[in-house]
């Protein structure tokens, strides 16, 4: 026997902010059948797929310390640079970059509330198209 993954929950200050802010960086969408609105304490987003859902819910405390689970992004259809340039644009900030020699490495970029997540290099980018499953 084993479980399967229901969806991802995160902590937020500001639930319907973070759901809009992730919403905008992965392409995916509210739940239609139950439209998350400002003040909502719990607010879902899904995949277009419908198969991957992120639960943002509040809480009254903030973040005090580094994740111990974060996202690693890989874009579909632009460089890393572009999508760190795109994720700035919507409200992500800069930790670190970590690009090394030969376009390798990652950025790691922190969502509005803190949250960290890392940026590897996108698809177009990748000679092998499993590279990703290793931070390159």
């Amino acid at each position: 026997m084993t479980s399967r993954l229901s969806h991802t929950s995160v902590d937020a200050r500001d639930a319907y902010a973070q759901a809009a802010f992730w919403a905008q960086v992965l392409g995916y969408t509210g739940d239609p059948d139950d439209p998350d609105e400002p003040g909502d304490e719990e607010c879902l987003i899904v995949s277009p797929d419908g198969r991957t859902k992120i639960l943002f819910i509040e809480v009254p405390e903030g973040k005090s310390v580094k994740n111990r689970l974060h996202l690693d992004l890989v874009p579909t259809d632009l460089t890393r640079d572009d999508e760190v340039a795109r994720l700035l644009g919507l409200g992500a900030t800069v930790v670190a970059d970590r690009r090394v020699a030969e376009g390798k490495g990652w950025f790691t970029l922190a969502d509005p509330e803190g949250n960290e997540f890392c940026v590897l290099r996108g698809d177009l980018e990748r000679p092998d198209p499993w590279a990703h499953l290793i931070r390159t």
